[in-house]
């Protein structure tokens, strides 16, 4: 902390110009024709460590290996590649963010020293998706299934769907896998942008910065698993929609090096309140399908939190508190505010994850 504090402009001035922000954040940090788009889309992760642009500890500290097998280009329609093939490596709007925090407190200091982290030292966390592809596989299958002969009705425009085991319903799936590999490869490239900054910056490399990742895990997503229901055990299609996967100590699914202490956990908080880093309990599988929260949950609409909330306030008061913020559009920062979410972390920490700090 005592190593970045005069230098925190400095970062997040370099943060904010090296890597794209914004809805359409034309010129991701992966630039990529159609065959290499389709590469990203089938092998996630794997094709970046091909080009070295990951470190092989990465896909072990990543969800699925940062690969998830089933996905299929194919079955993601052009009109998605055309808005994904130069959004690979941005960081896109809303309510996504990268963010340099300072571990402030361990409660867990085995699970701690695990993952790296230690009491006064530097994290950064990234929270984005498959951006605009993503949307628009949504899109593109929420139309399709509304036509389809397997549709299952809902009171919902945005909510249909259709049985797992239907032509349709695999194509989905195949097709939702692939934007999660560009998740996981998208996420990665802004990682290691923010090592090459870090880098410049203090004068170290990356390795002497220790800037290892920690976990990366999927927020928006369907995966078959096996769950015991009813004292059977079963493969079950398990809906995690703003929610992570929470699995215990001993799972297969996780990394040998969190074996003993369960899978890590990302609760991101909002500008100006804390996030934490948790990990998965037995719990969780017993009452949630190994699943908890992704965030702190809002308390206030956008739409509400532009009417209630002056952004040049809430600017001035992160200010106050000695936090640097690089917004694209400074009136919308209100969408983002600390008083647009819960924060109180009491209420959305349960009994299925185990604070670390």
């Amino acid at each position: 902390e005592a190593d970045v504090q005069p230098q925190k402009q400095k970062l997040a001035d370099a943060l904010y110009k090296k890597i794209p922000t914004g809805v359409s954040s034309d010129g991701g940090l992966l630039a990529v024709n159609s065959e290499e788009l389709n590469k990203v889309l089938n092998l996630g992760m794997e094709y970046l460590l091909e080009k070295k642009l990951v470190w092989p500890e990465d896909i072990e500290k990543c969800e699925e290996g940062g690969r998830i097998k089933i996905a299929d280009s194919t079955k993601v329609s052009e009109r998605a590649k055309m808005r994904g093939i130069s959004q690979v490596g941005s960081l896109g709007s809303g309510n996504h963010y990268l963010e340099v925090q300072v571990v402030d407190e361990i409660f867990d200091e085995a699970a701690a020293t695990a993952m790296g982290l230690k009491k006064g030292g530097i994290c950064v966390m990234i929270h984005s998706g498959s951006r605009g592809l993503g949307h628009q596989v949504c899109t593109d299958y929420l139309q399709k299934m509304e036509k389809s002969r397997d549709c299952i009705k809902s009171n919902d425009r945005q909510l249909t769907g259709v049985k797992i085991n239907s032509s349709d319903g695999h194509a989905y799936l195949a097709a939702m896998s692939a934007a999660a590999n560009f998740a996981f490869c998208n996420r990665s490239m802004m990682m290691n942008q923010a090592r090459h900054i870090f880098s410049q910056v203090f004068g170290k490399s990356a390795e002497e910065l220790d800037m290892h990742m920690v976990y990366d895990v999927a927020h928006n997503i369907a995966k078959v698993e096996d769950h015991i229901v009813d004292g059977e055990k079963k493969k079950v299609l398990v809906h995690r929609k703003g929610a992570t996967r929470a699995f215990p100590p001993h799972h297969p699914e996780i990394p040998e090096v969190y074996q003993k202490i369960g899978q890590p956990i990302l609760i991101g908080g909002s500008m100006g309140t804390n996030s934490y880093v948790l990990t998965g309990t037995q719990k969780a599988m017993e009452e949630t399908f190994g699943s908890t929260c992704h965030g702190a949950g809002r308390v206030l609409s956008r739409s509400a939190a532009m009417r209630n909330l002056d952004s040049a306030a809430v600017m001035k008061d992160l200010l106050s508190k000695g936090i640097a913020v690089k917004v694209g559009t400074k009136s919308l920062i209100a969408e983002e505010a600390p008083e647009s979410y819960l924060l109180n972390k009491k209420k959305i920490i349960g009994p299925n994850s185990s604070l670390i700090l």
